[in-house]
C-alpha cells in the first residue's frame, strides 16, 4: 500500500518517482549553480521564533483578504508553467483544488489549458499572469480574455527580459509544448540546436525592451488591478508604486532566472518598509512549511504564493494532491499560530521572529 505523504517535502520525492526525468528537472531546477534555489529554502531555516504563551488560542482564524477578495488562508497558488506535463487534467485540476480550498490561483501565461477552460471549470477568484511579448497584441489579447472570463487581477512578471540559464533543460533538450492560449497565433516549431527549445521559444517571443514607462500602456488597456511580480529591492518597490501598481510580489522566479539573486525572504522586509503599507506585499519562493508561511507574515507579507509544491501534489495525486498540499501548509500554519500565541493572522507581528540581521545587531 502506498504511504500517504505527511508533509510537502514528501510530495517532491514522490513526484520525482512518477514524472519523466525531463519534466521533473524542468519543474524542480533553477538557474546555473542553483545557489539561489537552495538559498530560497535555507534562508527560512535561519529565522527562528519568539513564541508567546498563555494566550487564548482555542479558536484560530487563518482567513484574510487579498485586494478585497476573501481567502481561507494567506496561501495562494503561484503561476507555474505547463501543468499538463505533470497531470493530464493540468491547470483545470489545480483550479478546482484552489476553489475547494477557497484560495486564489494565479494562472500561468504559459499554461497548457486555455483561460476559457480554466474559467469554466469552477467558480472561484482567479488572477492571470502576464508576460510582455514582442508582439504586444498577443499580450493584450491575454489581458482582454482574462478580463472577459472573470479574472480579478493581472500579475505582471517583470524579471524575465530573457530566460535564465537552466542547465538541466539544456542538458535534457527540454521540449516546449504548445502554449495553449496562443494556439494558431504563434509558430509552434521553435527549435534549438543548442539544447532547450524553451529557451529558443523565449528568445523568439519575450520583449527585452519592456520597461517602467510601458506600465502605462498596460494600465490603459485594462481596468483590472495590476500586481508586479519579481521585485527584490527597495528602489524597484518605490518605482512600482510610482507607476500605480495595486500590489507587489517579492519573487526571484523560483530561482530560475538570475542565480545569486537574494532569497526572497531575506529581502521581504526591505520591500515592505519601502511600500509603507500603501499596497499589499506578497512573497513566493522556498515555502515548504506552515512555519515558513508564519515567518513571511511576521516579516510583513500579506500572503505567500506556492509554486513547485503545487506541481508535485498535482503530479502525484492530481486535484486531490494539490488540495492536500494546500491543506498541509494551512494545518501547519494553524498549529504554528497556536504555539506562538496568535489567534488570527493579524496577531502575527515582527516581534514573533528573529532573523539573522536581528542576531547580528544584538551582538554589536
Amino acid at each position: 500500500m502506498a504511504v500517504e505523504p505527511v508533509n510537502v517535502n514528501e510530495f517532491q520525492e514522490l513526484a520525482r518517482q512518477v514524472l519523466p526525468k525531463m519534466y521533473y528537472d524542468f519543474y524542480s531546477g533553477g538557474a546555473e549553480d542553483q545557489y539561489t534555489l537552495d538559498e530560497n529554502i535555507q534562508a527560512y531555516h535561519r529565522i527562528t521564533f519568539r513564541p508567546r504563551v498563555l494566550i487564548d488560542v482555542s479558536r484560530i482564524s487563518l482567513s484574510t483578504t487579498i485586494l478585497g477578495h476573501h481567502v481561507s488562508a494567506p496561501i495562494l497558488i503561484a503561476p507555474t508553467a505547463m501543468h499538463k506535463l505533470a497531470h493530464p487534467e493540468g491547470e483545470v485540476a489545480t483550479a478546482r483544488a484552489a476553489a475547494t480550498c477557497n484560495t486564489i490561483m494565479v494562472l500561468s501565461f504559459t499554461s497548457t489549458s486555455t483561460i476559457e477552460e480554466v474559467a469554466s471549470s469552477c467558480d472561484a477568484v482567479r488572477f492571470c499572469q502576464l508576460y510582455i511579448y514582442k508582439r504586444r497584441d498577443l499580450s493584450a489579447l491575454v489581458v482582454q480574455r482574462a478580463e472577459r472570463n472573470g479574472f480579478k487581477a493581472i500579475v505582471l512578471t517583470v524579471d524575465t527580459p530573457r530566460l535564465g540559464r537552466r542547465e538541466a533543460d539544456i542538458r535534457n533538450k527540454m521540449v516546449a509544448p504548445q502554449v495553449k492560449n496562443f494556439e494558431g497565433l504563434l509558430p509552434t516549431d521553435v527549435v534549438s540546436d543548442k539544447g532547450s527549445d524553451l529557451q529558443a521559444y523565449a528568445e523568439a517571443t519575450f520583449d527585452p525592451s519592456f520597461s517602467w514607462k510601458d506600465i502605462g500602456w498596460l494600465r490603459s488597456i485594462t481596468n483590472l488591478p495590476i500586481l508586479i511580480k519579481g521585485i527584490l529591492t527597495r528602489e524597484d518597490a518605490i518605482k512600482a508604486m510610482e507607476v500605480g501598481v495595486a500590489g507587489i510580489i517579492v519573487s526571484n522566479h523560483g530561482a530560475r532566472q538570475l542565480d545569486y539573486s537574494p532569497a526572497t525572504i531575506s529581502v521581504l522586509e526591505e520591500v515592505v518598509h519601502a511600500v509603507q503599507g500603501k499596497v499589499p506585499v506578497l512573497v513566493d519562493g522556498g515555502i515548504r512549511r506552515g512555519t515558513d508561511v508564519f515567518k513571511a507574515l511576521a516579516l510583513g507579507a500579506q500572503a505567500v504564493l506556492i509554486g513547485r509544491p503545487i506541481i508535485y501534489g498535482l503530479a502525484v495525486k492530481g486535484e486531490y494532491g494539490v488540495r492536500r498540499v494546500i491543506e498541509m501548509l494551512r494545518d501547519e500554519l494553524e498549529l504554528t499560530m497556536a504555539l506562538s500565541g496568535c489567534a488570527s493572522v493579524n496577531d502575527i507581528t515582527r516581534s514573533h521572529v528573529i532573523t539573522e540581521r536581528d542576531r547580528a545587531r544584538s551582538m554589536l
